[in-house]
């Protein structure tokens, strides 16, 4: 309780102007079992295919970024309409089926009530605890955007400058600290393919055992993937920090997280204690999930997530 009254407080001084249609348990009277709803669907998957939360980590974090959290990736393209799915970045973005299978279960229990914005937020939350990240409560009430354009797609790859990404973060209104917690949290169950780090294969000062054992796998056809945090690849936990201080990051930017004045520190706070980092990615994951919500009247509630309710 304590821990959800203080995420309660934070949420509140960070975004005053969500805070005004935002909500914890803003689905208590209108859809009671809306929570529960997803949480089931999102167990059963899990059960399946420990790797979904890495996926869900990847579709909100993409989702956003670009306009806010509004669900518009979740559009499919059509012919002369391209989507936001339709770029590169969002090439590798998964888990929509999952989506699909709790807006079928909720609109069949409360129809035209429960957000597909709000469906992300609550799945990544429950793939979160689900693979031993903490567990926390997100405001609700989020409302579904009426764009999805893949000329507003601009995310960062794995090469970006520490000083970028800052900037980029910032532009969200997220500090430096929300950045570090969340690209290590999210990188710690997530895979990358070999394409995307060949230049740290060719860093002298990337661990060599590491090194030796990820060119061996890239040698492979078909551009291999690897686990980015080698010691615990389904755990939501501040094991890929301790590798980013022993020289073990993976990705460019995991890497120089570990080594930029700006950043160093943070990593090390964390690699040092799991339960300081169980804090702040609980807290940076409720403040992302409010960038630039439609709350209101604003945007719509989807009938299906994949397609605007005019047909667009």
């Amino acid at each position: 309780m304590r821990a959800i009254t203080a995420l309660f407080f934070l949420f509140c001084f960070l975004v005053p102007s969500a805070l005004a249609q935002l909500r914890f348990g803003f689905y208590g009277r209108s859809c009671p079992r809306a929570e529960s709803i997803v949480a089931n669907v999102v167990a059963n998957r899990f059960r399946r295919d420990r790797s979904i939360t890495a996926a869900f980590l990847r579709m909100h974090f993409h989702d956003c970024f670009v306009r806010g959290c509004d669900a518009s990736l979740l559009i499919d393209p059509r012919p002369g309409r391209p989507s936001e799915k339709s770029t590169g970045p969002n090439a590798s973005v998964r888990g929509y089926e999952v989506i699909d299978e709790a807006k079928r279960q909720l609109e069949a229990a409360c129809p035209r009530t429960v957000s597909c914005a709000d469906i992300v937020t609550l799945a990544t939350r429950d793939s979160v605890a689900l693979a031993g990240g903490p567990r926390f409560s997100v405001p609700t009430g989020r409302r579904d955007g009426l764009r999805s354009s893949p000329n507003d797609v601009n995310l960062p790859g794995p090469t970006i400058p520490v000083g970028a990404s800052i900037q980029l973060f910032a532009a969200q209104g997220m500090n430096v600290n929300d950045m570090v917690t969340l690209i290590g949290g999210g990188h710690s169950v997530g895979v990358a393919h070999c394409s995307l780090f060949q230049d740290r294969l060719a860093d002298p000062s990337m661990d060599r055992t590491l090194n030796a054992r990820l060119r061996n796998t890239c040698r492979a056809p078909n551009d291999p993937s690897v686990f980015l945090d080698q010691r615990t690849p389904f755990i939501v936990d501040n094991a890929i920090y301790g590798e980013i201080r022993r020289q073990r990051g993976i990705l460019r930017i995991d890497q120089n997280l570990g080594l930029d004045r700006s950043t160093r520190g943070i990593v090390s706070s964390f690699a040092s204690s799991n339960a300081l980092f169980r804090q702040r990615f609980a807290q940076a994951m409720v403040k992302m999930g409010t960038i630039k919500v439609l709350t209101g009247r604003s945007g719509e509630i989807r009938r299906n997530c994949r397609v605007f309710n005019n047909g667009r």
